[in-house]
Parts: C-alpha cells; structure tokens; sequence
C-alpha cells in the first residue's frame, strides 16, 4: 500500500443550482433548486433548500409545499455539460488519469505527480478545489484516499465544499464507524432491514460471528466483508476515447397524447443538440430517445445510423419509428 494517498474523489456541490448561482451570484445563500416548473422533479436543490426539506428526486408539486418560498429554475440548455467540462479540464491539468463518472462527479489519480508525503498530495487536491471555485464560481468536494471506493465515500460527507482525508491503513477504521447506509450498494431498503436487526454501523456487521455474515450478507458474503474494510483495488480509468454522449429533456405542463406534437418536439431537441455537437468537434451514431410517463416508468428505444454524422437531417428520419417504439404504453 502506497504510503501516500493518490486518488481523489470529485464531487460537485449541488452541481446544477451551483451553475445557476455562478451566473446569477445574487441567488447564493438562497433556498434555490432546479427542476420542472409546474411538473416534474426537482434535479438540484441547494444546501438552504435541502433544510428546508427539498431533496432530489421529489416531485416540484410537493417542493413547493414544502418550502413556499423556493426559487424554482428551469433547465438552462447546454450550461451545466459546459461547466462540466471546463470543470474537468482544469483537473486534467493537475494529472492526466482523470476519470469523468458524470456530469458532476469523477476521480483523479495524483500517482503520476510523485507526491513523497500526505502534505504535498493534500495541498495538490486542495489548490485544485481553490482554483475550481476561482474560475467557475461552483463548489466541489473532495475525498482523498488510496482507493476509489474509500475516496468515493469520502468526499460525500462534509459537504458542501468538504475535504477528507483518509491515510493508507486507516480504510476499514474510516468505514466502521459509518452508518452502513452511507456506503454504495446499501439502498435505504437494505439498511432498514439491518437496522432491525441491530445492525447500524458497519462495524456492528463486521463484527458478526462468520456464521451470522454469511447468513446477513448471502453467499458472497467474503467479498463483502472486504468491501466493508475499504478494501478496491480497482483503477482510474481515464477516458482515451474521449467518447462523449449529449442529451436534453422536456418535462411538459400537462399530459400529451398527440403523436406528431411530440415528434415536433423531438426534432426541436435535436435542434438543440447537434450545434452542441458540431462546436466540440464531434459526430453522433445513435439517437436514443426515453418516454417517462406520469407515473415515473421510463420506456427508450435507440437506433445507430451506419455512418457518425453531426447534421440534424441524419436522425429527423429515426424519429417517428423510435417514438412509436418507445411509446409502449396507451397513456399519455
């Protein structure tokens, strides 16, 4: 085990609503989200919001019940994947073996700057998060371990604008101390059922007879066990491809039923995303297109055209058989 930590955890603060209050600094320190005006859900919700009891994904409807006075902002088009990529630019400048997990979350492997002491590797990641906020205006958190996994939960637990360290040795000391909700693969079900069994932190699961763990946590129960120790020895993995996928939604003020309106609307989409496309450099293959009825199920269906193109006249004709196809259900 390396005797300095060298992978970092990026974890954007409330990734949308910080975008919205770097345009608009006035909204700062305000019970701000964004979603669906009158439908929908909310996206993002600030820190303020989120006290107030807004929380993502929940329906606009009952956001606004919950905190009348919430400042709801529409989707900025092309705004947030443009910060995003700004974002990871200026971390592609700290080292090359950057990982870019989505839009506002990543990871960073600081090995090839041949940090000798923790010192130097904290202050790496911590001028990284300064000059982040200088020149975007947003916040970010950091986890900061020898692993992705510990880093992962690292940096989601002071947020906003967190940093935490976790030294080559202390990982399964860092998790057992943990509510076991708090690591990836332990949904709010799974917890809830542990937790009638006694079981509320990860050291009350590893400290199970084994008998008890294999009958608690199922056959692979060993894996597991060395998952609660911190224990990853999977890679960053930048992407040399530099493939890119582009995307829009709309969330409509009431329910639809006409076919051709929203192949109108498709094809605007398509407007909106090509000259996306065109300005990075790019050609497109595939167009997948996702239908979410009212009751929150989503349908796709996705075709690839033989030749990568960046005009909108090569995927205008998918639209009308991609949307019969996607539209599996009678409702509107």
């Amino acid at each position: 085990m390396p005797a300095v930590p060298t992978i970092a955890h990026l974890d954007a603060d409330a990734f949308f609503v910080s975008v919205e209050q770097a345009i608009e600094p006035s909204l700062r320190g305000k019970k701000v989200a964004v979603g669906g005006l009158t439908r929908g859900i909310i996206s993002s919700a600030s820190y303020e919001a989120r006290a107030c009891g807004v929380y993502t994904p929940m329906p606009t409807a009952r956001a606004r019940v919950v905190c009348p006075d919430l400042i709801l902002l529409p989707h900025r088009a092309g705004a947030y994947g443009r910060v995003s990529r700004k974002l990871f630019d200026i971390c592609e400048t700290v080292t090359p073996v950057v990982e870019r997990r989505s839009i506002d979350e990543g990871f960073i492997d600081l090995g090839p700057c041949g940090h000798k002491a923790l010192a130097q590797a904290v202050a790496a990641v911590k001028k990284l998060q300064r000059r982040i906020w200088d020149e975007l205006g947003i916040t970010v958190s950091f986890g900061l371990a020898s692993n992705k996994l510990v880093a992962g939960v690292a940096s989601k637990l002071n947020k906003p604008r967190g940093f935490t360290v976790v030294e080559p040795g202390d990982e399964a000391g860092f998790f057992a101390g943990l509510k076991i909700g708090r690591l990836p693969g332990f949904g709010p079900k799974t917890e809830a059922a542990l937790n009638k069994q006694g079981l509320h932190l990860v050291s009350d699961l590893l400290d199970l007879p084994d008998a008890r763990k294999a009958a608690v946590l199922g056959r692979e129960w060993r894996a597991t066990v060395d998952y609660l120790r911190g224990i990853d020895d999977s890679a960053v993995e930048a992407d040399e491809s530099d493939a890119k996928s582009y995307s829009t939604q709309e969330t409509f003020g009431g329910d639809i039923g006409d076919r051709e309106r929203i192949e109108r609307e498709l094809k605007r989409m398509i407007d909106e995303l090509m000259p996306k496309i065109r300005a990075d450099g790019k050609r497109a293959r595939t167009i997948t297109i996702k239908v979410r009825y009212p009751g929150m199920q989503d349908s796709t269906a996705a075709h690839t055209i033989p030749e990568a193109s960046d005009l909108e006249t090569a995927f205008y004709p998918q639209v009308a058989p991609l949307m019969k196809a996607a539209w599996r259900q009678r409702r509107p």
